[in-house]
């Protein structure tokens, strides 16, 4: 699954919509499109069944984390907003499996990457080398990645 370019993140992102109504690969293309997108920004896209779908090529850089693409592979699950349309980790159990399936196999092709949540990449603005939350330009994907992530093979 390695690519030419240098990868040193793996972003996870959510797609910010209801985890009650189903957004499809179609509907994530559409609305890229939408944003003038040449097609999904994100290289894999996770739905509520678990489902891993290769919705970009790896080799091609991303459209998911500006300023981060060329040496980044984004992540997407489906969902992070409630019923009601709040944030919130709305990942079922098959995506968090799927997740961590999909960025254990990555990580071992990209041994060096950090694995973060989109929010981790907001600016430091109090400049104390932490993006704390009053800090995060949005709260996608809604959990804290890095903590979840932090027992990865080195």
């Amino acid at each position: 699954m390695s690519c030419r370019r240098e990868i040193n993140l793996l972003v996870v992102h959510c797609s910010a919509t209801r985890a009650d109504l189903d957004f499809s690969e179609a509907d994530l293309e559409r609305s890229h499109r939408k944003q003038g997108f040449n097609g999904i920004g994100y290289h894999f896209y996770i739905r509520k069944d678990g489902f891993i779908a290769s919705t970009r090529p790896v080799e091609k850089p991303g459209a998911h984390a500006r300023g981060h693409n060329a040496n980044s592979i984004g992540i997407c699950y489906e969902g992070g907003l409630n019923a009601a349309g709040k944030p919130a980790d709305t990942r079922t159990m098959w995506q968090k499996r799927s997740l961590r399936a999909l960025v254990n196999v990555l990580h071992m092709d990209y041994p060096h990457s950090r694995v973060v949540g989109h929010r981790d990449l907001s600016p430091d603005l109090d400049g104390d080398g932490i993006i704390e939350k009053h800090e995060w330009l949005k709260q996608c994907p809604c959990f804290d990645v890095a903590n979840e992530f932090k027992n990865l093979e080195k």
